[in-house]
């Protein structure tokens, strides 16, 4: 959002006014109208300022709360053990594999 000018509150109300059939002429009641406009564009400003902060910080903190759960909850990845010459290591169950072949049944 743009920041609101302190006199474009006032121009805007004045025109509402104006349309409405109130014209406001200089006086010490369109001082207080301009001053309380002017207030009011900055309390506007300072909110916007304040909600784009918050909502930057509530954002970051959002990535977090996600990275962490996604730490949390993602599968284990299994082990993986290298032997020193970067081969992972056989098993102790696992048997090495003759070549020769079974004898041939009899028909």
């Amino acid at each position: 959002m743009n920041p609101i000018q302190k006199d474009e509150l006032y121009e805007n109300i004045c025109q509402f006014l104006k349309n409405k059939g109130i014209e406001l002429k200089e006086g010490s009641y369109t001082k207080g109208i301009h001053a309380g406009c002017s207030l009011l564009a900055d309390a506007i400003n300072l909110s916007q300022t304040g909600l784009e902060r918050a909502k930057t910080g509530i954002e970051k903190k959002f990535d977090q709360v996600r990275q962490v759960i996604h730490q949390k909850t993602a599968p284990p990845k299994p082990p993986v053990a290298a032997a020193p010459n970067g081969k992972p290591k056989a098993t102790a169950s696992a048997k090495p594999k003759s070549k020769s072949r079974s004898p041939k049944r009899k028909r």
